[in-house]
């Protein structure tokens, strides 16, 4: 054992990365940092607080709200709970009610109520067949694309009324068509705008 310090190691000339002036390359490599990347090239932008990787459940539920079935499973939900409010809704100002003052029968509770039933689950089904159809088509058309912009309502209200209007004739499928689709845009721009 010697009490002798080492020998000094050779430095080893290092080309270099940024600059050819050593100082500078230092404080180039500072700055930037290294060139390798870690965690599979992932990179964590800092934002206004600390960035949290998501966990395997958490990238399965985003998928599975964010595919197309889901998204048309919801639209037809709501639609239909919209359907069905305004379908009671204009039931209950029906004008076919029977003339207070006139000699004919009067309806009764049933027959009301009955008739009720039958317009707020036609409206339901209406505004849940057009829900439907439309977010579907419109995922669709935006998974196709690859982008999101007022583009794919506007395609997307077309197919819709389109299709809700050829059970009429094919007259009415393409006035349904555009007439959709501009319905489409407008309130793609106006909720864009706000």
């Amino acid at each position: 054992m010697s009490l002798l310090p080492p020998p000094p190691k050779e430095i080893k000339e290092t080309k270099p990365q940024f600059f050819q002036n050593a100082e500078l390359d230092d404080i180039a490599k500072h700055f930037i940092g290294n060139l390798y990347r870690y965690r599979e090239n992932i990179i964590i932008p800092k934002g206004n607080g600390p960035v949290q990787i998501k966990t395997k459940e958490e990238k399965m539920i985003e998928n599975t709200v964010e595919s197309c079935t889901f998204k048309s499973l919801t639209a037809c939900i709501m639609g239909y709970g919209l359907g069905a409010a305004i379908g009671l809704f204009t039931s209950s100002v029906s004008p076919n009610m029977t003339d207070p003052m006139g000699n004919e029968r009067k309806q009764t509770a049933r027959e009301i109520f009955r008739e009720m039933r039958s317009t707020t689950h036609s409206y339901a089904k209406n505004f849940a067949l057009i829900g439907c159809v439309f977010s579907a088509v419109e995922c669709a058309i935006e998974s196709q694309r690859g982008v999101t912009d007022w583009r794919n309502g506007t395609y997307a209200g077309g197919v819709t009324g389109g299709l809700i209007g050829l059970r009429a004739g094919v007259k009415a499928g393409i006035v349904g068509a555009l007439g959709f689709a501009a319905f489409s845009t407008a309130i793609d721009y106006y909720m864009h705008s706000r």
